[in-house]
């Protein structure tokens, strides 16, 4: 087990020269030993995420304990039918949950509001991030598709220099960007507005905070881009769930962290046909050495 732990299934199967199937069996009988009860009562901050594990496994549903990092919860599928279970067995163990970190999924929302009422709802800044750079890429899709020749190649290959933010460039790639930029009025407002949001959660209290986003939501309305417009509309109507930040402190990045161990577990596993295995060994995932262990 301590070998499995910072050594690949097929690794410890040559090293302690036993077959695969004999260490698999052994590592899954001490797994589920170890997680048949995953205790609930002192969970306090949860985030609640899913994830894409390809094409034989498709979805999971993730809830990750924030104050210790781990998976506490694996559900086949995404949406509330995924915590089904999770919520039944929580509400068993007597636990109380103060703060719950999701993307702006009304599925995850929902689920949260009929379970655990009085937990505060936080719209994770990551998620909204994302849905920014989403915007941004079908803004510059669109008007890679409207303009013509020398306009269209230059649209062209910025995809990956507007998606990260400006102070991560390099000097080359920035002074491109803002050549490009200069180009493309529409494009470069809808940049820098991009950039300006991630300021949201740099202010010094809510109140701030909710002044700094009304005022956000009015330049966006008035750029008369239909992508930042909508931009607008979602972040006013999720106002209270994405300023709850200021309350709870609360972010998605330690389950941003443990989905790129699941992704470095899944390569150098080439896959998990067992499904139940599966769940054991992202239970597990805490206790892997580094960030790629294998099945």
């Amino acid at each position: 087990m301590d070998l499995a732990r910072f050594m690949t299934m097929a690794d410890v199967a040559g090293w302690l020269g036993l077959s695969w199937d004999t260490i698999k069996t052994v590592v899954q009988r001490r797994l589920e030993k170890d997680y048949r009860r995953i205790g609930y009562r002192h969970v306090r901050h949860i985030a609640i995420d899913e994830l894409y594990l390809g094409k034989t496994h498709k979805y999971v549903t993730l809830v990750v304990d924030l104050d210790s990092g781990r998976i506490i919860w694996v559900g086949h599928g995404r949406g509330g039918e995924a915590l089904r279970e999770f919520w039944r067995r929580f509400k068993q163990s007597g636990g109380h949950l103060h703060a719950v970190a999701i993307d702006m999924s009304g599925a995850y929302a929902a689920s949260v509001r009929s379970h655990a009422p009085h937990a505060i709802l936080t719209f994770d800044r990551f998620h909204v991030v994302k849905l920014m750079n989403e915007r941004l890429d079908d803004l510059r899709r669109e008007l890679v598709r409207a303009a013509e020749g020398q306009g269209a190649k230059t649209i062209k290959g910025l995809r990956w220099l507007l998606l990260h933010r400006k102070d991560n460039l390099a000097e080359d790639a920035a002074k491109r960007l803002a050549e490009n930029l200069r180009l493309n009025k529409p494009l470069q407002c809808a940049y820098l507005l991009k950039e300006e949001l991630g300021l949201l959660w740099t202010q010094p209290d809510g109140r701030k905070a909710w002044a700094f986003l009304r005022e956000w939501t009015a330049k966006a309305k008035a750029s008369g881009i239909r992508q930042l417009r909508a931009m607008a509309d979602t972040l006013l109507s999720q106002a209270k769930g994405i300023l709850a930040y200021y309350k709870t402190g609360l972010t998605s990045g330690k389950m941003e962290g443990i989905n790129r161990k699941i992704r470095g577990l899944l390569c150098s596993a080439f896959g998990f046909r067992d499904k139940d295995f599966l769940k054991l060994r992202l239970y597990a995932l805490h206790e892997a050495k580094f960030e790629l262990v294998g099945a």
